[in-house]
């Protein structure tokens, strides 16, 4: 071939000055006398050079470099003859035989471009290169032969077109082009057909291409995944078309095909303003049918769900922001498409969605600072909707009102006392989804503003002690109210609520004082591996009072008689955003206990006197109150948590309690007013909860913190996309595949415990997911878990994936269940993960 025979005579020119090349020296050569060259040209070698001054010819090796004009070229070898205007560049072989140092030019503005040799004509600006290689777009061109005119046009003989960007691609996809003409605007192909991992598919082939070259993005068909649901039938999932808009949005429509009748539809809109802001939004509508056709319980389901997240910049507009995050749809499109077909687990299971559009603006100097929202949450499993629309909130930054700006020395205790003032203001609802655009809806909506005035003092007294005082008002306005009666029916007597329209204004004031302080105890062994142990107790104990705002006097409450003819009292302002008032006096002692336990002990390290500490309890808090002026259950229930680390860190446990310290009748199960102690118990247990979690390759865990630590430090100048995939990322351990992670097994287990009355309610869960590399590029990725009240084995998922270096083949199969399917996809690698330079990523997850 030409390019063999061009590489040999560099060879041969080289290995015969192997002896002459004089020692290591940095030289420029210039010349612009001869008038075929127009501009001067600069040359340069890391190595050495020589002038033939006879033939006007100059040679450079070692790192050579020249530029003329906007003409720029490296290589290991550069030859120019400057009476004939001609450029000859190529690499050497070194002594192992390798050919090195290969040329990369570039002209102007244009991607670099490597070759194996070049020649170019500085006078007709014409050059013909062998072997090139270059990268554009996310792909890559090659070729054996390349020509190109002083038009800058190119023709391409035997080309190669590929997603891999290896110079010598060891499995791609891509295309074989037999001739080729390239332009600044268009390329005109000859005859191609496609390669698959160097086998080469002659048969469809394209007898002739012409294709648009542009420098921005452009629209193009989205290829579907194929597979098999076990109750929709055979699909062809998210096949659609890309619209490339413009640079600053763009628009994905897909759709999915069941043999069985389902189908769905998506469309997706991303927007990007640079150093402003960015975000996107979804609309995914789905039609699925349950069921066989013409029975009884044949059902077809409409769902839809929409998003959209948006960000700003902070240094677009300093000291003002506005985000965006909305999930909103029907509560049944998850289950009943099994999360738009990813069978992610996580969005099937879901019982709840939440949406926020919040804004924010800082002013008068910092001190006041005032944010507003809209937001939802949506309770899946009920079909109910709470709404805020909106929500604002005006806070003033805390002060000292006795100090001054010029006092000298330290502060006197009454400049100590610090006040501060936050104003929330709320419109609300609670519905359903059925009843929420029905008429009369609008009347359902609750709003008030709620203002808060907090005064605080904290001292030091005794040296050991913390003292703290505070007195907090706060002030209701609301626009409506309740008032209760009881109406004679015909069927007998009901009671009725009424909604009563009108300004209401609610107040009410708490003070509280108290003390703190740390006991430090230790323990310490001269033998044993323990050398100490250290007990860090944290007590705090306050007195707290609130006024019985039931009283007539406040006119916050009112009295009604009930079905049993009894007088009951009942706040005006029951339901209300903010609550109201509350009943009863309180004069209490409320107090907690904080515990804190480490060992230090001692290592096999030759280092004289070392150790290590070791969290024991890194947190075992206990708190309570116990109101003193309460008719009855003076002692509030003890509330516990706690959380502790085992095996050097790597079994994380949390814990959490509720200990109530009364006894229960035990034919009603109603609480009594006797402590349980008397009946031979401290307390009754009534909420206990435990989770961990664990991975059995303490390497696996490491990488993924390591890398998600890494990407957090770039979040700032992600896209939201990227955002989005690393906050999925955080939350699901199987979404990171790390190839250079030969295996890993984590499990998780969760444990919950409830008893408020006879009965009792358990829920024990066990979750193990890992990964195993088969070979270096194929990978088994595995998730499941047991559910012991319910007996049950939960969704389980098996994936193979097959790393194709620029491109990724995946296979996920769910063997039972009523999301058993398989899946398989073979697609291009997402580049927002490489721009992320993240390994891999879950198949359900790409979009690309």
């Amino acid at each position: 071939m030409a390019q063999q025979l061009i590489v040999g005579d560099s060879v041969d020119i080289l290995k015969n000055r192997q002896d002459t090349v004089p020692p290591p020296r940095r030289a420029v050569a210039r010349d612009s006398t001869s008038t075929g060259i127009t501009a001067m040209v600069q040359a340069m070698a890391d190595d050495s050079n020589r002038m033939d001054k006879k033939n006007n010819i100059a040679y450079f090796y070692g790192n050579a470099k020249v530029k003329y004009e906007s003409f720029e070229l490296t290589a290991d070898y550069i030859m120019v003859d400057y009476d004939k205007n001609l450029l000859f560049a190529s690499g050497l072989v070194d002594h192992n035989g390798k050919y090195r140092g290969r040329p990369i030019f570039k002209d102007g503005a244009e991607a670099p471009i490597s070759v194996d040799s070049v020649y170019y004509n500085f006078e007709s600006r014409k050059g013909r290169t062998f072997n090139v290689f270059t990268e554009m777009d996310g792909s890559s061109m090659q070729a054996e032969e390349v020509k190109r005119n002083e038009y800058g046009e190119q023709s391409i003989r035997h080309g190669f077109y590929s997603t891999c960007n290896l110079p010598y691609p060891h499995t791609h996809f891509g295309f074989r082009i037999s001739r080729a003409i390239v332009t600044d605007k268009l390329v005109v192909a000859g005859p191609s057909y496609i390669e698959f991992e160097n086998v080469p598919v002659p048969f469809p082939q394209l007898p002739f291409g012409f294709f648009p070259k542009t420098n921005k993005r452009s629209s193009g068909f989205l290829f579907p995944s194929f597979g098999e649901d076990y109750t929709r039938g055979f699909f062809a999932r998210d096949g659609g078309w890309y619209f490339a808009i413009n640079d600053y949005w763009d628009t994905e429509v897909r759709g999915t095909w069941y043999t069985k009748g389902s189908w769905e539809a998506n469309t997706r809109v991303r927007y990007k303003k640079n150093y402003k802001y960015d975000g996107g939004f979804t609309l995914r509508y789905a039609s699925t049918n349950n069921g066989v056709e013409g029975s009884a319980n044949y059902t077809t389901n409409k769902d839809f769900n929409i998003t959209w997240n948006h960000s700003q910049r902070q240094e677009a507009n300093p000291g003002t922001s506005f985000t965006a995050s909305v999930n909103v749809g029907t509560g049944s499109y998850f289950q009943n498409t099994a999360a738009g077909g990813s069978y992610n687990y996580e969005q099937i299971s879901r019982r709840n969605m939440n949406s926020s559009i919040a804004y924010g603006k800082v002013f008068a100097d910092g001190k006041l600072n005032f944010t507003s929202s809209f937001s939802h949450r949506q309770d899946i499993s009920s079909g109910t909707l709470y709404l805020q629309l909106p929500t604002f909130a005006l806070n003033a930054t805390s002060f000292n009102p006795f100090d001054s700006k010029d006092r000298v020395g330290e502060q006197k205790w009454y400049q100590r006392i610090n006040m501060g003032y936050s104003m929330q203001g709320s419109n609300t609802i609670n519905t359903t989804e059925s009843e929420l655009f029905k008429s009369g809806s609008l009347q359902k909506f609750q709003n008030g503003i709620q203002q808060n005035i907090p005064i605080n003092l904290s001292l030091n007294v005794m040296q050991y002690f913390q003292f703290n005082t505070s007195v907090n008002y706060t002030e209701r306005w609301y626009l409506q109210s309740v008032r209760r009666w009881r109406e004679n029916t015909p069927g007998g007597f009901e009671m009725r609520t009424d909604t009563v329209r009108g300004f209401n204004r609610a107040y009410d004031y708490s003070m509280s004082s108290g003390f703190s302080t740390k006991v430090y105890s230790m323990g310490q062994f001269n033998k044993g591996k323990v050398a100490a142990i250290r007990h860090v107790i944290t007590p705090s104990v306050n007195l707290n009072y609130r006024p019985d705002f039931s009283d007539p006097k406040y006119g916050f409450y009112r009295n009604y008689i009930d079905a049993s003819g009894v007088e009951q009292k009942y706040s005006i302002f029951e339901g209300a955003v903010y609550g109201g008032p509350g009943a009863g006096r309180s004069f209490g002692i409320g107090f907690s206990v904080d515990n804190n336990v480490e060992a230090k002990v001692r290592t096999k390290s030759d280092t004289a006197n070392a150790f290590k500490k070791i969290p024991i309890l890194q947190g075992l808090t206990f708190s309570g109150n116990y109101n003193m002026v309460a008719d009855s259950f003076k002692l509030s229930n003890i509330s516990m948590s706690g959380r502790t680390a085992l095996f050097d860190q790597k079994l994380g446990l949390n814990f959490n309690g509720t200990f109530d310290p009364y006894s229960i009748d035990p034919a009603t199960g109603r609480r009594v007013n006797r402590f349980a102690i008397k009946d031979g118990s401290l307390a009754r247990l009534t909420n206990f909860g435990i989770s961990t979690s664990f991975s059995f390759n303490p390497k696996a865990a490491q990488s993924r913190n390591d890398n998600l630590n890494e990407l957090d430090q770039q979040r700032p100048n992600m896209t939201p996309e990227q955002q989005q995939e690393l906050s999925r990322i955080s939350s699901d351990p199987n979404a990171f595949v790390d190839f250079n992670i030969p295996w890993n097994v984590a499990a998780s287990f969760n444990f919950q415990y409830s008893k408020s009355g006879l009965n009792a309610n358990y829920t024990s869960t066990i979750n193990i997911n890992g990964d195993l590399n088969v070979t270096p590029k194929w990978k088994v990725q595995y998730n499941s878990g047991y559910d012991f009240i319910q007996k049950k084995i939960s969704l389980t998922q098996l994936s193979i994936y097959r790393d194709l270096h620029c491109w990724d083949m995946s296979f996920s199969w769910i063997p039972f269940g009523m999301y058993r399917s398989y899946t398989f996809n073979i697609k291009v690698k997402a580049s927002i993960l490489q721009d992320l330079k993240l390994n891999k990523r879950n198949d359900y997850y790409n979009s690309f």
